[in-house]
């Protein structure tokens, strides 16, 4: 064999079966071979166990799909390459032309806005109301045949708690499958609520370090099936070193979870008698609404807590700016504390009517807490308070 074709074949190695890696190896390969015609056209028409190509399938993000079932207690799951990916990802693979969704408008933005106007282009069309009209809800399920309900919780970002046992009650007594955006409230959480089908950004908790991003979609394979047919089809695949990521950011999840959600509820209940502080939302608080409902359906309160400033958006600049510790930026779960001020949450989309339901006011600011000392976080909200203030003042 000449050198040419040596470094187009380069030698494998084989470990022997009871020699495997602690760590499972990256399977950085877009195709893989079989031995024989025979095991390749198995494995293409799916009639045995294996892998050809990564935008169908691939090791290390078929074994990240299996860990995110496993922990959202689905019987199966498809992963993608962004949170994003894996809304679109789901509306695609579950609706067809012609079908009515609902969505509430205490939802993530570029959700409402897919619906808006790229699924309405193909005859999808949508009712928005609010999480808490429950009366609504009933009266537009009544009223046309529904295919899905689309919800967040806790909601972004002022952390309302839905009500799952109503919502997918009245999905299901009309026909509807209920998809639940899951992300704020993390993989371990909402497990026997009703839900149909789970929705996760793992660019957040999942991965954790805000270097990777991905999406997951998890539930029953009859649901699933479908999703996973139109992502191989669309090609909005995982790589499978972002997978391999992810899957390392998993091993922490829980001490990481942990850790944050102690620090935010220190921080949300020091907040919430600071006097310029109007309101700090936060299931964790005995006094939010949505609190013992929360405790009854959460695994935990979160690690994201939502502020209304006292005065006006000249003051949330001025807090902003004058932080040290929380970067200013998008998504959450992140080992760094994040905010994002209402100049680029995107809400004010909404009409008053709906922007009043929602609870978003010019000065609510979101807070994702993340693993730094609750005492450096909380002397950093404070001075940065106390400055808003005196320019205030």
């Amino acid at each position: 064999m000449k050198p040419r074709t040596r470094a187009a074949h380069p030698p494998r190695i084989e470990l022997r079966p009871d020699n495997r890696p602690l760590v499972p190896p990256v399977y950085q390969s877009v195709k893989f071979e079989l031995e024989t015609l025979a095991d390749t056209e198995g494995v293409w028409r799916q009639e045995e166990p294996g892998y050809s190509y990564s935008r169908g399938g691939n090791p290390s993000t078929h074994a990240l799909e299996l860990e995110i079932a496993d922990m959202q207690g689905t019987e199966t799951a498809v992963v993608v390459g962004s949170g994003m990916a894996a809304v679109a990802s789901a509306l695609v693979g579950l609706l067809a032309s012609g079908d009515h969704v609902i969505v509430f408008a205490e939802c993530y933005v570029p959700t409402r806005n897919f619906l808006r106007t790229v699924l309405a282009r193909y005859g999808v069309t949508h009712t928005l109301l609010s999480i808490d009209d429950h009366q609504g809800l009933e009266k537009a399920l009544a009223s046309q045949p529904t295919k899905l309900v689309w919800l967040e919780s806790p909601t972004n970002p002022m952390l309302k708690i839905a009500d799952l046992a109503f919502i997918t009650g009245a999905a299901r007594r009309h026909g509807a499958l209920t998809v639940l955006d899951n992300t704020f409230a993390g993989l371990h959480s909402h497990l026997d609520c009703g839900v149909d089908v789970y929705v996760h950004s793992l660019t957040k908790y999942a991965g954790g370090h805000g270097d990777v991003m991905g999406g997951a979609i998890a539930g029953p394979a009859s649901l699933i099936d479908s999703v996973r047919r139109d992502v191989n089809m669309l090609g909005p695949v995982l790589d499978p070193h972002a997978a391999f990521l992810i899957s390392r950011g998993m091993k922490t999840y829980y001490v990481r979870r942990a850790a944050a959600v102690a620090t935010a509820t220190t921080l949300a209940q020091q907040l919430a008698t600071h006097p310029t502080v109007r309101r700090v939302h936060y299931p964790g608080l005995v006094d939010h609404p949505g609190h013992a409902r929360g405790l009854k359906q959460m695994a935990d309160s979160g690690t994201v807590l939502t502020i209304d400033l006292v005065g006006g958006p000249e003051g949330v600049r001025a807090f902003t700016d004058a932080l040290q510790l929380f970067a200013v930026t998008a998504s959450l779960g992140s080992t760094e504390s994040l905010l994002v001020p209402p100049q680029l949450m995107g809400n004010m989309s909404l009409s008053s009517e709906m922007l009043k339901a929602s609870g978003f006011t010019p000065t609510s600011i979101r807070l994702s807490i993340g693993l730094e000392d609750p005492e450096d976080l909380y002397a950093d909200l404070c001075q940065a308070l106390e400055h808003a203030a005196a320019l205030a003042s």
